[in-house]
C-alpha cells in the first residue's frame, strides 16, 4: 500500500507544468498541489476522534500522498487540526457529520429524498401575491426539511465540491463502504453511486485516478 500513490506527486507536477494547466476546472484553486501526508500518529488520532477506521484507499492516500489539495472539482477537502480536533475544510465539508461517520449509510442504490414532492406553487393559482409568497415559502420549507435532512448524510464523508453545491462523497460505513457517491440534492437529483465505465462502483483510488487521467490531455 505504501507505494500505491508513489506516482501521484510526479504526475501532478507534470500537469502543473503543462501550458494548459490553468484551464483544468478547479486548478486555479488547488494549483496541482497536495498538502503533506498525515503521520501515523495523526491518522490514529483522527480515526480515534471519528470512532471509525477510514476506507483503505483513502486511508493510504492520507498516509502516503497527502491530507488534501489537488483533486476532482475544486480539490480534495484538506484536513485541519483545530484546537485538537481534526476536521475537513472546504465548501460543503461541514456537511460531514463527524459524530455519525461510524453509523452505516444504508443505501446501495441511488435514491432521491425529493421524490414524491409535487411541483412548487404556481403564482397564477393565487388571488394575491401575498398568498402566493406564503404558499411558496411553506412549500420550500417542507421541501428543504426533507431533502436536506442531516440523516441522509450518515456514514458519508464529503470530499469535494464540483460547483453549484454539487458534491462527491466517500461512504465510510455501511454496505457501500469504500464507494464514491454523488450528492446532487442541490439539483433535486438525490444521491447516486459513481460508476466506472463498466458499471462497477468507483472506489476512492479509481475515482482519483480517473480525474488525473481526464486532466492529462492538458499536458
Amino acid at each position: 500500500m505504501a507505494d500505491a500513490w508513489a506516482d501521484i506527486r510526479p504526475r501532478l507536477a507534470g500537469l502543473a507544468a503543462a501550458p494548459a494547466a490553468d484551464e483544468v476546472f478547479g486548478s486555479l484553486g488547488h494549483e496541482w498541489l497536495l498538502e503533506p501526508p498525515l503521520s501515523p500518529g495523526e491518522l490514529a488520532e483522527l480515526e480515534a476522534q471519528l470512532g471509525v477506521e477510514l476506507p483503505g484507499e483513502y486511508r493510504s492516500f492520507l498516509r502516503t500522498a497527502g491530507r488534501g489539495g489537488a483533486g476532482p472539482g475544486y480539490g480534495l477537502f484538506p484536513l485541519r487540526r483545530i484546537d485538537g480536533s481534526w476536521q475537513w475544510e472546504g465548501d460543503g465539508a461541514d456537511l460531514t457529520l463527524r459524530e455519525a461517520l461510524a453509523q452505516p449509510f444504508p443505501h446501495t442504490a441511488a435514491f432521491n429524498p425529493a421524490d414524491g414532492f409535487t411541483d412548487p406553487p404556481d403564482e397564477e393559482d393565487f388571488a394575491s401575491e401575498e398568498a402566493f409568497t406564503e404558499a411558496e415559502d411553506a412549500y420550500w420549507a417542507r421541501h428543504d426539511a426533507v431533502v436536506f435532512a442531516p440523516e441522509h448524510a450518515i456514514g458519508l464523508l464529503y470530499l469535494c465540491h464540483l460547483g453549484c453545491a454539487l458534491r462527491e462523497v466517500l461512504v465510510v460505513s455501511g454496505p457501500a463502504r469504500g464507494q464514491m457517491w454523488a450528492d446532487d440534492t442541490a439539483d433535486d437529483g438525490g444521491f447516486r453511486p459513481l460508476l466506472d465505465g463498466d458499471g462497477t462502483p468507483l472506489g476512492f483510488g479509481r475515482w482519483y485516478r480517473r480525474w488525473l487521467d481526464a486532466a492529462q490531455p492538458a499536458a
